[in-house]
């Protein structure tokens, strides 16, 4: 079965670089109207320019997820643009991994609270969609009134010194899914999240590592059974996925993506 998401209308919070980006990417590819939102103009313009190719509507917004009024902000203006949500993406990340004040507000207000704040303002709108997807009552109790991804990671899944914050905050996530899943289901809405492993990508983190901490990145692969880092492509294919009516009984759920790094 084709996976299609032409005329649905996803927001990707945090959708410029790496995951996110790939993310806006394969909707955009199969047929999706889509609103993407980041910090910087540069990273954004670019991915506004890729998402226009596939040639859907597309809505790009500068903002800083990290202050309070931002995903609402995004939300509201992106719904505007493209005459509602279907499905919302929550990606962006503070990657708060020093264990001090800075750290731990990095993870919290980017992280965490951007998300439960980008999903509080599309709520109205993913509850509206299901009826908007058909005419036929039946249909809607399929479909739904759509579909919420949160990213969160294995390092939530387990103790990561190293990382405190970033760690806590993506533990945090996990159980908000789940209670959130719980909680949107008589509205018909779908939430789970993806939990990927190291990735790596141009420009991302662990290619920096490869460079300026070796041991951390020879360490790190070695620990990963598939014998390589995943691809912000792999984490797409898994969101797709959760996002269709291929997933339709699905919520409250984490999705592991990580080629076994967290069986190790």
């Amino acid at each position: 079965m084709q996976i299609s998401f032409k005329g649905r209308r996803v927001v990707v919070a945090g959708g410029s670089r790496g995951i996110g980006r790939s993310i806006a990417l394969a909707f955009a590819a199969e047929g999706a109207d889509v609103a993407v939102c980041a910090r910087g103009a540069p990273g954004l313009a670019a991915v506004e320019a890729e998402l226009k190719r596939q040639g859907g509507a597309v809505f790009a917004m500068a903002c800083d997820l990290g202050e309070a009024t931002a995903a609402e902000r995004f939300v509201t203006a992106a719904a505007g643009a493209l005459g509602g949500i279907d499905i919302l993406v929550n990606n962006a990340s503070g990657l708060g991994s020093t264990d001090d004040e800075a750290g731990w507000l990095a993870s919290v207000n980017v992280d965490l609270m951007a998300t439960v704040r980008a999903t509080r303002a599309a709520i109205p709108f993913l509850e509206k969609a299901g009826l908007e997807q058909s005419g036929l009552e039946q249909a809607s109790l399929v479909a739904g009134g759509g579909a919420i991804i949160n990213i969160s990671s294995i390092s939530g899944l387990s103790a990561v010194p190293r990382t405190l914050p970033y760690a806590a905050v993506k533990a945090a996530l996990v159980n908000y899914t789940m209670g959130q899943g719980l909680a949107l289901a008589p509205k018909r809405i779908r939430v789970n999240a993806i939990a990927p492993g190291s990735i790596e990508f141009p420009g991302g983190g662990w290619e920096r590592r490869r460079n300026s901490d070796p041991q951390l990145y020879q360490r790190t692969l070695d620990h990963i059974p598939w014998g390589r880092f995943g691809t912000p492509e792999e984490i797409a294919k898994v969101a797709l996925f959760l996002a269709s009516d291929l997933a339709s009984w699905v919520t409250g759920q984490t999705i592991v993506v990580d080629g076994g790094q967290l069986l190790s």
